[in-house]
């Protein structure tokens, strides 16, 4: 084989959690070029995965047929060998089946007729990691691995740049919080993230960041910057708003700098796994499909705090575990 084409065109968490797959691609093969379609969104991250040689960029769902179609025929010219769709899509089965590539592999859904391999997918049932998942499908292209770690490499100059522009001591303590998900079952009320910053800043000498942005069905109208940010009357002024003000790689570098990220079910929290960040992660475990076992973050060192729903899990608790975690 000299070339494959990866699909994982979802959101940038889910994106992480393929890294030990393209591992695995490119140990089993490892004069290929492997080539990932991303979403949008994903492109800067996503250039920093090593196993990764070309990016190339498509939203998730339908896309105006003149756009796939350029898709197609650029693809066609590069002339896979393999293809294999990480997040099942009908649009990407279709893609990869027009562009002729002669080894398509996918899950055995969505118009799983157009592959030449498939998986049975019992991804909603929870049963195993979700970085497990990605590495028994791409078993059918005879890929494996026995490092199944995560890894960015993040550049220096985008270190060096997040120092500069956020004021930030890489050698002083720091802490992260994240206080939103991307779903609201999974989300634990933003009146206790705001007491954990609370606590935090009583307790914890260092700074403490606010990263992430809120996701559109967030209501934060009773939530003003003094609040997060610590401007303004009342504010602390080791608390640092990051909110919406980062791209993913200078999220990922003011990750790096920190000893810890609190955080429920969210992209950063696997952004945090893949840079090496310890975290404490929040979680609902009464749906198979959304629990720790399947989404938790990925490697050691992380502590996942869990109940059968958000509103059991306290502000105590956390504080306690974080101030544990902290030293």
């Amino acid at each position: 084989m000299k070339k494959i084409l990866a699909f994982r065109n979802d959101r940038f968490g889910e994106f992480l959690l393929n890294i030990p797959a393209f591992r695995a691609i490119k140990e089993i093969y490892p004069e290929i070029e492997l080539h990932v379609v991303v979403a949008p969104s994903v492109e800067g991250i996503a250039g920093s995965v090593p196993f990764i040689d070309k990016v190339l960029v498509r939203p998730s769902g339908p896309c105006p047929w003149w756009e796939d179609m350029a898709l197609i025929g650029g693809l066609r010219r590069e002339k896979y060998d393999a293809a294999v769709v990480l997040n099942p899509s009908r649009e990407a089965h279709q893609i990869i089946f027009w562009a002729r590539i002669p080894v398509r592999v996918g899950y055995s859904r969505k118009h799983h007729f157009l592959l030449t391999k498939t998986l049975e997918d019992h991804k909603h049932l929870g049963l195993h990691h979700e970085v497990d998942n990605n590495l028994d499908l791409v078993k059918l292209l005879g890929a494996s691995t026995a490092d199944k770690t995560l890894q960015l490499n993040i550049p220096a100059d985008v270190k060096a740049a997040v120092v500069k522009k956020f004021s930030l001591d890489p050698h002083e303590a720091m802490v992260a919080v994240h206080p939103w998900t991307s779903d609201p079952v999974k989300q634990w009320p933003l009146e206790r993230f705001k007491e954990l910053v609370d606590g935090l800043a009583k307790d914890f000498p260092g700074k403490i960041l606010i990263i992430g942005k809120p996701e559109p069905w967030h209501d934060e109208s009773a939530f003003p910057s003094p609040l997060w940010g610590g401007v303004g009357e009342g504010g602390c002024s080791r608390i640092i708003d990051l909110r919406g003000k980062t791209s993913l790689l200078e999220a990922a570098a003011a990750l790096s700098f920190c000893r810890c990220l609190a955080s429920c079910d969210s992209g950063p929290m696997h952004l945090a796994s893949a840079v090496g960040t310890p975290v404490v992660a929040l979680f609902r475990n009464d749906m198979p499909g959304k629990n720790p076992k399947r989404w938790g973050p990925w490697g050691e060192g992380h502590i996942v705090i869990q109940q059968a729903s958000m509103d059991a899990i306290t502000v105590d608790n956390v504080l306690l575990v974080l101030k544990s975690k902290l030293g």
